[in-house]
């Protein structure tokens, strides 16, 4: 198995998340971001406007089943260090349906939920849509003292998507990801995107010192 100190970072990979994440040794990474790519809502509501020019973008992902999701999370499980953390991206179908039933088998412990009020009406048939969800997990053994260091992230986060980081579907609020980087983890520490869309995370490394990125995306990376 390839160690880390093969594998490229603040690069964009284009690759497979699941064989990027092959090429990591275990119990390396301190903190990752998943922002798995499944239908949810959008076949929950069937809106029906994935043709139009406003959802061909969003169209045009390639969706993980819900095996191929257990296998990300399983794997990640495996990579992420004793007490690192990882951050899953949901949405509202997702979040009162049983995701936790990926989690199955593996060391992640649900510890905390914060909400991202986008700043921005959505979708909805009753309640426009407003707001994603960022499930923070835990691996074991579960503890605080040192593992997280910021005390002043509120678990209602408002972020609007500028347009110069505005460059896929769903992109994800930089300032977010860059306080939950710092709190999670030290200078020379490797943070892990594996399905890293628009590489918001990438950036968020960018701009803190001594933090490194390792990840990639099936259609937006780089060979």
């Amino acid at each position: 198995m390839l160690v880390n100190d093969n594998l490229k970072k603040n690069f964009k990979y284009k690759t497979d998340g699941l064989q990027l994440l092959s090429k990591i040794e275990n119990d390396s990474i301190a903190t990752a971001f998943f922002d798995p790519q499944y239908r949810g809502i959008l076949d929950k509501l069937k809106y029906g406007n994935e043709g139009e020019s406003r959802g061909k973008a969003r169209c045009d992902l390639i969706q993980m089943s819900e095996e191929i999701i257990v296998q990300f999370v399983s794997e990640l499980s495996r990579v992420i260090k004793n007490s690192g953390h990882l951050f899953l991206w949901i949405d509202k179908f997702h979040l009162c349906s049983n995701f936790l039933t990926w989690f199955l088998n593996t060391k992640f412990n649900l510890v905390d939920l914060i909400v991202w009020d986008k700043d921005k009406i959505g979708m909805g048939y009753r309640s426009r849509r407003k707001s994603e969800y960022l499930a923070v997990f835990q691996k074991s053994p579960v503890r605080a003292k040192d593992c997280w260091t910021l005390h002043n992230i509120p678990d209602v986060w408002t972020e609007k998507i500028s347009k110069e980081y505005k460059n896929h579907p769903h992109s994800k609020p930089i300032e977010l990801q860059k306080q939950l980087i710092l709190a999670t983890t030290k200078p020379g520490d490797i943070i892990l995107d594996p399905a890293a869309g628009g590489f918001s995370v990438l950036t968020a490394c960018q701009q803190l010192e001594d933090r490194y990125f390792i990840g990639g995306d099936i259609l937006y990376g780089e060979n």
